[in-house]
């Protein structure tokens, strides 16, 4: 009994380029031709094509079929090194599906950062980088932190930060830096690891400030900068002032 390319690809449930992307590879032997000009697979060749199919139905990679069907002496741990690929692989598959499952809860958008779908809503496009970003320097617990931040912040600041054009006015700025002040100062109360993150960082303290500044003034405009500067400097003194008001009480 012999077979035409089709007939054996057919047969083995794979396809023509299938078989002939195997003989490339030089892991089928290419069979004679019939005087018509047609391959004539043997039942070698299907049995052959069939082995071939079970290891790559197995996540073996094709450049390692002809060791592993060989039997060679590293079989085993070749085999054990693609089952912990594999559980990893699931691991991970099994992580995006969890994932699937928060977006279409919280109808968040898909790339949302992930454990902060269910505030995505309140974030600016800036904001929502600039957390993907954070989540490569600081670790679980100080994003825990910050997701925190952004359930506690009701106030509708954010969006008019987000909205300041560039040459926006002192008395606009001014108004922003007294409403931002409050809110950075009850985050630094609340979480005092923010002014030395030092224990929360993932990446070295060097890498984490050079990076920051450089994904602060790209995501945000001269005028918003200034605001958050001064906001800063603010929330620093009120915090300072209210420190120094509990000590003269004590």
């Amino acid at each position: 009994m012999v077979w035409s390319t089709r007939e054996l690809a057919n047969l083995a449930g794979t396809t023509v380029n299938t078989i002939r992307h195997y003989h490339r590879l030089g892991l089928l032997d290419v069979p004679e031709r019939r005087y018509n000009g047609y391959k004539e697979y043997e039942v070698r060749h299907l049995v052959r094509l069939l082995r071939i199919r079970r290891l790559v139905d197995l996540g073996v990679p094709l450049a390692q079929i002809g060791e592993v069907s060989a039997g060679a002496d590293n079989t085993p741990d070749a085999l054990r090194d693609l089952d912990a690929e594999l559980a990893a692989r699931i691991e991970r598959l099994e992580q995006a599906r969890s994932d699937i499952a928060v977006i279409l809860r919280d109808n968040a958008p898909a790339d949302a950062p992930a454990g902060f779908e269910s505030v995505a809503s309140r974030l600016s496009e800036a904001d929502s980088s600039i957390i993907h970003v954070y989540k490569q320097l600081y670790d679980e617990d100080a994003l825990a932190d910050m997701r925190k931040m952004v359930e506690a912040d009701t106030d509708a600041i954010g969006a008019e930060i987000d909205a300041l054009p560039p040459d926006a006015d002192e008395e606009t700025r001014q108004q922003l830096v007294e409403r931002l002040a409050p809110v950075l100062a009850r985050n630094l109360s609340d979480y005092p690891w923010l002014d030395d993150p030092g224990a929360h960082l993932s990446k070295s303290k060097h890498v984490t400030q050079q990076t920051f500044v450089e994904v602060m003034v790209e995501l945000y405009n001269p005028a918003q900068l200034d605001v958050f500067g001064r906001a800063s400097v603010l929330a620093h003194e009120q915090l300072r002032g209210a420190h120094d008001g509990r000590g003269h009480a004590d």
